[in-house]
């Protein structure tokens, strides 16, 4: 149940001829009373012994006397109070008498009309839709006197959250003032009307945020606007210093034909010019690092996906342990890093991520103020994700964009559980639903480059499986049968075969895999552990190319206290296959 405290008006009468009118789409059906501060106020959608505008005038007489008895000197400006309470999608059909009694409870939760105070303000609620009511109330009291509204919207939300649980409704999340402002209904209506997916505010801020990924600076941020199609203009001091600036979509006109611009903080909070320049306090690398692992060329869409798992890697432990502050720059930070993987990966996976990027935008803001510049690894790692332009989704590309959101999956991840643990409960929610999307996209990237490794793990000699099991066991002996029993098996032990291969201690690598991060919310152990030896490994995340069945430079050390571990009276097949079901 959502309850919207709407800006406060001046005519009462323009207010109740939208409420009985048809709406701007004819969306209003059967407009009617469900309760009002006096049980003999006028329906104008009910009385059959007078016109309809003959009942508004009546009904805004009644509701708006308190207001007139006064002195003019004395009247409030703005006299009319306006809450609308919707239902979610799928809760139940309410009755009219269930409406009215929440209409009830919410002008007493929110100072309106406390129960039993018979000088409260006069008010009316309008039902004209299944899932919603509009409530309309006269800022001045009986007794003349205003009524006590401090934090309307939030006592709105709180007893919204008693109503559900009373009433069996899907139980939302109380928000903390931080959200982005919602697409108004009208809104809503004309992307309809013009048949797009998103509103355009939903999609303006997409394309700021988009254009703020990885910026540095103020000519940068706005190119990039310029570049995304977008109209700008910017607002001025005298002398010339740049104050804030608005957007708007070249084909999103009002009726006189003239775009729609929203300022950046009518877009998000975040996206203010002020807290834009905030993420430039610390600059960033005017280039990318000069090496990375595997075989990715130093500057490609490969290595920066590369740096961006090995940074993301750093990231979780910083949120999980570090400073509030500095794990909320994290946190935000790491939205950029969705956009920008989004905007530069193949159309396979693109949407998952998109969708991915814009449900985390909620998560990554809180009343914990972010303290910017120690976020600067990870917003580096969103600019070379954007310059270093769009994978191929094939190959290498394909290969390390797997990799980065199988870690970016446990870095979202990672934000839910401190969202979670300040009682952030929007943002917690938010975060879990991009790592849904992430869980997603991560299927089709991984399918090619994981499905090479697992032929090429079916391939091994029996020798080499039985010691990769072995190994397995001795290692990591809590874990070991679930991950025998993964069909992502061979793909590991083809992994731990190449790390022995050049050079490196596969049971270090597996122990190390294992103990620095989660596992628990793995879909797969297995394919975690691929992606995390083969980047500690700098091995090529593609294995396309690369010799099967390497030399071994330094085979794996087996006790033989270990090879004893084999089950009595299982064929040796089913033992090197790890197949334990």
């Amino acid at each position: 149940m959502i309850p919207r405290v709407h800006k406060r008006g001046s005519n009462t009468f323009g207010l109740l001829n939208y409420l009985y009118g048809k709406g701007t789409h004819e969306e209003h059906i059967d407009p009617h009373l469900v309760a009002a501060w006096d049980s003999f106020a006028p329906d104008p959608g009910r009385d059959p012994h007078a016109t309809k505008r003959q009942l508004q005038q009546a009904l805004e007489q009644l509701l708006d006397q308190p207001v007139q008895t006064l002195a003019e000197s004395r009247r409030p400006a703005k006299h009319v109070w306006h809450l609308s309470v919707r239902a979610a999608p799928d809760d139940p059909h309410l009755t009219d008498a269930q409406w009215g009694e929440i209409a009830r409870r919410m002008v007493a939760a929110t100072g309106i009309a406390p129960a039993a105070d018979e000088s409260a303000c006069r008010w009316a609620a309008v039902r004209h839709a299944d899932d919603h009511i509009h409530i309309i109330a006269t800022l001045v009291r009986e007794d003349g006197r205003r009524p006590r509204l401090n934090n309307d919207a939030r006592r709105s939300q709180t007893e919204a959250r008693l109503i559900e649980a009373e009433y069996g409704l899907k139980q939302l999340s109380t928000g903390d003032g931080t959200a982005a402002q919602r697409p108004t209904s009208a809104e809503r209506h004309k992307a309809q009307r013009q048949g797009r997916e998103r509103t355009a505010r939903e999609e303006l801020r997409e394309s700021v945020r988009r254009a703020v990924t990885g910026a540095r600076s103020e000519e940068e941020f706005f190119d990039r606007l310029a570049a995304a199609g977008l109209l700008i203009r910017k607002r001025e001091a005298p002398s010339g210093d740049l104050l804030g600036y608005k957007v708007a979509l070249p084909d999103d006109r009002n009726k006189d034909g003239e775009p729609v611009f929203y300022p950046g903080a009518r877009l998000a909070p975040d996206l203010s010019l002020p807290r834009i320049r905030e993420r430039w306090s610390a600059d960033l690398d005017k280039t990318p690092s000069a090496d990375s692992p595997g075989t990715a060329s130093p500057n490609s869409p490969s290595a920066a996906r590369r740096r961006t798992t090995t940074t993301a890697w750093a990231a979780i432990g910083i949120i999980e342990h570090g400073d509030d502050a500095v794990a909320a720059a994290y946190i935000a930070a790491t939205g950029e890093v969705l956009d920008a993987l989004a905007k530069t990966s193949a159309a396979h996976t693109r949407s998952e991520l998109r969708d991915a990027a814009f449900a985390f935008e909620r998560a990554s803001r809180s009343h914990v103020r972010a303290v910017r510049g120690h976020d600067r690894a990870l917003r580096q790692a969103a600019r070379d994700l954007v310059h270093e332009g769009p994978a191929l989704g094939r190959g290498e590309d394909g290969a390390t964009t797997a990799m980065a959101i199988d870690m970016l999956f446990f870095l979202v991840t990672a934000a839910a559980h401190w969202h979670t643990r300040k009682g952030h409960a929007q943002q917690a929610e938010a975060a879990a639903r991009a790592a849904a999307h992430l869980r997603n996209a991560y299927q089709p990237a991984a399918a090619q480059p994981l499905g090479v490794l697992y032929q090429r793990g079916r391939r091994l000699s029996r020798p080499a499986l039985q010691r990769q099991t072995v190994l397995l066991r001795e290692t990591l002996p809590g874990l070991a049968e679930q991950i025998l029993a993964e069909p992502g098996w061979y793909a590991l032990a083809a992994t731990i075969a190449e790390a022995d291969a050049t050079g490196h201690d596969p049971a270090a690598l597996l122990s190390d895999a294992v103990e620095s991060r989660e596992l628990g919310t793995a879909d797969s152990v297995s394919d975690v552990l691929v992606w995390r030896l083969r980047r500690r490994a700098d091995l090529p995340a593609d294995a396309t190319g690369i010799p099967e069945n390497p030399t071994v430079k330094k085979p794996a050390t087996v006790r033989p206290s270990a090879a004893r571990t084999t089950a009595p009276g299982r064929r040796f097949g089913e033992e090197a296959s790890g197949n334990t079901r």
